[in-house]
């Protein structure tokens, strides 16, 4: 229904007066008063104390409408029809253009001096009401991003802690028997990891548990959807979550158990200043990357490895590009479809400094299409370097070449010395890696191929010179 407002009084006999009303009324009640002819276009401007526009001679004898903003002339011909029809206008807002910077917001209303008389139209800066408006709407929106930043915060410690603590068990949906599980299932389940391999998931559970817990993998095989309930252990009587998540390895399916003991399990009332103090402090590195490899977020122990100082500078890496594991692709495809996967001995590349050894293991973390793995590293006891012995070989070793002086030339004497202290460190290095190739070749900054090379080398410098003392070192 269209709104018509109250009829107007004859205002007939004020028509004469239109351009005095009009600078009675901005000096004040308003901060702008227009004389509108007929045909629409401005014949007077008054301006208030606020100064409006500071030049409102430039609108007289232009249209009203060509005064505002493009958006905004369809507002100023609604309420000409309007006064023309009615004698008085609603409340209009438009925007007139800044001289030099924002446009300026103005309510009119107006109001016709007579049936053939002009339009007396008085307007009202909204420039303050829209800075207040403004303002409340950035206050708004300040306290939103602080809000979304603090619950993206708190899901990202609360991640983060799922990874380093849960219980993680894959289980065959056919046959309902564990396939693998981590380190935190034994310390959980309170059993050796071998000995779960094989088992029901209720081994460990109290007698009246298990029913609920096999309903739950059955649900969840059925339906492809994870779900989740509390149980109880039987060892301990204390009360844990269970999840199941059904995921699909190699043509297999496979439900990925997740478990944690209820008072471990962070709540709402647990603070997320306390949760992240748990994360930042926590001494094995927590990583969790997307299906593909890349690093999404990392807690302060992974930076430490790295020897880093931002998580921005590892978001978004390859984890391989810190992983010193040529088969690291090959070995993240393998946790994608069994579950988890565990690498005893790797090392870790640093931004700066030697190399370190580590050990890791990953599992999955499958929420319905979104697909992500999490790690957890940690960093191996260095082991020594190849001893006195070893030492006193190569120093045996280079006193032999001392008694060849005189029997061999000073250049050859010397490169035989280089062959024995190269082959020396290239096995010290091999041997801190575990036998690890790709490892050792870290250790030292070279590459594998590099590696391989001066190996074959020195064994062919070792067929070369005989089976002298010195030679002797290089087998």
């Amino acid at each position: 229904m269209k709104h018509r407002p109250a009829e107007a009084h004859d205002l007939s006999e004020l028509s004469q007066l239109a351009p005095q009303l009009a600078s009675t009324i901005a000096s004040i009640a308003s901060d702008i008063a227009l004389v509108i002819d007929s045909s629409g276009v401005i014949r007077n401007v008054a301006v208030g104390p606020s100064a409006l526009t500071r030049s409102p001679d430039e609108w007289v004898g232009k249209p009203w409408t060509d005064t505002v903003t493009g958006e905004t002339r369809k507002k100023i011909e609604q309420l000409l029809e309007e006064v023309g029809e009615g004698g008085v206008s609603r409340r209009r807002e438009v925007n007139h253009p800044g001289a030099s910077g924002p446009d300026i917001p103005v309510a009119y209303t107006a109001v016709r001096l007579g049936a053939n008389g002009p339009v007396l139209a008085v307007g009202r800066d909204l420039r303050a009401v829209a800075a207040i408006q403004q303002r409340f709407t950035d206050s708004q929106q300040e306290m939103e991003r602080s809000y979304w930043k603090l619950r993206q915060a708190e899901s990202r410690y609360r991640l983060l802690f799922q990874v380093a603590t849960d219980a993680v068990l894959v289980v065959d949906a056919l046959s309902m028997a564990i396939v693998e599980a981590n380190q935190a299932a034994s310390q959980l389940l309170r059993m050796p990891i071998e000995q779960l391999a094989g088992q029901p998931v209720s081994i460990a559970l109290d007698a009246r548990s298990r029913p609920a817990v096999d309903e739950l993998l059955l649900t969840a095989r059925a339906t492809g959807r994870p779900s989740e309930i509390r149980a109880r252990l039987g060892a301990t009587a204390s009360t844990i979550d269970i999840s199941a998540t059904p995921f699909r390895g190699e043509g297999t399916m496979l439900l990925l158990v997740r478990a944690r003991a209820v008072e471990a399990r962070p709540t709402v009332e647990v603070g997320a200043g306390q949760l992240a103090d748990f994360v930042e402090r926590m001494h094995d590195a927590v990583v969790i990357t997307d299906s593909g490899g890349r690093v999404l977020m990392a807690n302060p122990a992974l930076l430490d490895l790295c020897g880093l100082s931002r998580e921005s500078q590892v978001q978004g890496s390859l984890l391989s590009d810190w992983i010193g594991n040529d088969d690291l692709p090959a070995w993240l495809s393998l946790a994608r479809q069994h579950g988890i996967v565990t690498l005893e001995r790797t090392v870790m590349r640093r931004a700066n400094g030697p190399a370190i050894e580590i050990g890791l293991s990953a599992a999955l973390l499958a929420d319905g299409d979104q697909e992500c793995l999490g790690f957890t590293i940690h960093r191996l006891a260095q082991r020594a370097l190849p001893g006195p012995v070893a030492i006193d070989e190569l120093a045996a070793a280079i006193e032999a070449l001392h008694l060849q002086l005189g029997r061999i030339a000073l250049p050859e004497l010397l490169r035989q010395a280089g062959d024995l202290v190269e082959h020396h460190l290239i096995n010290g290095a091999i041997e801190r890696a575990g036998g690890d190739r790709n490892a050792a070749a870290l250790v030292l900054g070279i590459g594998r191929d590099e590696l391989e090379q001066r190996l074959r080398r020195v064994t062919q410098a070792r067929s070369a010179a005989g089976r002298s003392p010195a030679s002797s070192l290089l087998n």
